[in-house]
């Protein structure tokens, strides 16, 4: 697969770290011209500093975007219009508006529902929700799926860090930059989690804080939502947990399953699965632990190939990322409004 990546920051590198051995990087695109330089000397492409020229000049099939939230639209939207697939960080835009914009540049705007004819080749437009491939995710889909659990009722979660010193001078702390904070940072993935294993969000309270931070978007959010297939899902996602946290617990009629770690300074990755017992008491506990290394990137990037080659919708494509940004919103409008919101 031929490809450019725009944006050389810290995602950008690690979306070409997770690049196959049969994937060619052509060039790679920033604003910020050392940036680029460095990219392309690391990754031996050519650099560039205009996205427009990257894409005129060069044959590629896939654009990987991953710039500040403000920027994604344009670049994702100019790509699409040059008939190049696309994979753009989350959040897909800043909001509704924009995440509308990016897939109405598709040439058949879709949600899962409607069907293309299999002889129609589809342009593919992937919102970067790598938090699907971790493998403890992975599995915990696998045994809902398979029934281990029973049907699920409740889901709860929580997300969260500590910040840095001076975050509150970074992107992610301007509304204008980033479009909101927390909320769109981590909670995104919390989101779109909760609509993988639970279906579709039907109504929700929300409230959105900032506790600590001197910003101008939340450094807290909580939410508790109700989905189409009847669960009840709460969780909190944090920029003052100070240590890294991240829980994805979903509890059916037969059992329960927890996601704990993600590797890294938020420990290890791991899925307990409770199966319960009809007598009561403790429920028989299995567990497993999954390596250090985080493979979510390259499972994505494998994933997402794979749609490309067999002409088919991507895990998380960019309707997942419209209605993520859709719940999003709908989370901040209960924040100031104070009541239920129904979607």
């Amino acid at each position: 697969m031929k490809l450019a990546i725009i944006g050389c920051g810290l995602i950008g590198r690690k979306r070409a770290l997770a690049l196959g051995r049969d994937d060619v990087l052509v060039a790679c695109c920033d604003t910020n011209e050392a940036s680029a330089r460095k990219f392309s000397e690391e990754f031996k492409c050519k650099a560039y500093t205009d996205h427009k020229k990257l894409i005129s000049e060069n044959d590629f099939d896939v654009a990987i975007v991953a710039v500040v939230n403000k920027y994604a639209k344009g670049i994702v939207v100019d790509a699409l219009k040059a008939r190049r697939h696309v994979l753009a960080e989350k959040p897909l835009g800043r909001n509704v508006s924009e995440a509308a914009e990016m897939l109405a540049a598709l040439p058949f705007p879709r949600p899962p529902s409607l069907t293309v004819p299999k002889s129609l080749p589809l342009l593919l437009l992937k919102t970067g929700f790598n938090h699907r491939f971790h493998p403890g995710v992975c599995k915990a889909k696998e045994l809902l799926d398979a029934g281990e659990i029973g049907e699920p009722f409740n889901i709860r979660a929580a997300y969260g860090h500590g910040g840095r010193p001076g975050m509150e001078k970074e992107w992610r702390a301007s509304r204008e930059l980033c479009g909101g904070g927390e909320l769109l940072d981590q909670g995104v993935h919390i989101i779109d989690l909760i609509r993988w294993f639970g279906g579709e969000i039907s109504e929700l309270t929300g409230n959105v804080e900032t506790k600590f931070w001197d910003m101008e978007v939340e450094d807290n959010a909580y939410a508790i939502a109700k989905t189409e297939k009847g669960v009840t899902a709460s969780f909190h996602v944090s920029w003052t947990n100070w240590k890294n946290v991240f829980s994805f617990e979903i509890f059916g009629t037969q059992g329960y399953l927890k996601i704990t770690g993600l590797g890294g300074s938020y420990g290890l990755e791991s899925l307990e699965i409770g199966r319960r017992k009809k007598e009561g008491g403790r429920p028989d506990i299995e567990m497993f632990e999954f390596p250090p290394e985080d493979v979510s990137w390259k499972e994505e990037w494998k994933e997402f190939k794979s749609a490309i080659s067999q002409n088919r919708e991507p895990l998380g494509n960019g309707y997942d990322g419209l209605m993520a940004n859709k719940i999003i919103e709908a989370i901040y409008k209960s924040s100031i409004e104070k009541r239920m919101v129904t979607l």
